[in-house]
């Protein structure tokens, strides 16, 4: 049985900015591992993100972010995300992403390239399909809200 006053300090940084900070209740997100749900007083842990979506529930609220890799370090109270990027599903546009996955994959068929630019392609494609999924998976709520959050169940 989980005490629901206990809290996570969470923070979500990026090279530009802290893209989100507050106690929370849980936080999902994709490590190269699978996909993880971290809970207060969780086991000490360092992983690697891998592009996909974060959700963080709050007072059994949902808030969805999107993701393109990064580092988490959980310590019993405390996660933090050093991430290339992330971005607030309500912040997210479905066809400026979809443009940029286009554009990726049509290079990705058409140049030749090495193993290095190969990689660097390769990793575009999926932070724009990561980007792409959280929006279109967010939008209704989105639309019928006008925030990216969603009522938790129980």
């Amino acid at each position: 049985m989980s005490d629901s006053s206990i809290k996570i300090n969470f923070k979500i940084a990026t090279p530009e900015q802290v893209v989100f900070k507050d106690d929370v209740d849980q936080i999902t997100l994709p490590t190269m591992q699978g996909e993880i749900t971290i809970l207060p007083n969780h086991i000490p842990l360092i992983a690697v993100l891998k592009p996909g979506e974060i959700i963080i529930v709050k007072n059994k609220v949902e808030n969805a972010l999107s993701v393109s890799g990064g580092f988490i370090e959980v310590l019993s109270d405390k996660v933090v995300i050093l991430a290339d990027t992330a971005e607030r599903a309500e912040e997210l546009d479905i066809e400026r992403a979809e443009a940029a996955r286009k554009r990726a994959a049509e290079t990705l068929k058409t140049k030749k390239m090495d193993a290095r630019e190969f990689a660097a392609l390769s990793a575009q494609i999926e932070k724009e399909l990561a980007r792409v999924k959280v929006a279109r998976k967010h939008r209704v709520r989105i639309d019928q809200r006008g925030v990216g959050q969603k009522k938790y169940s129980e």
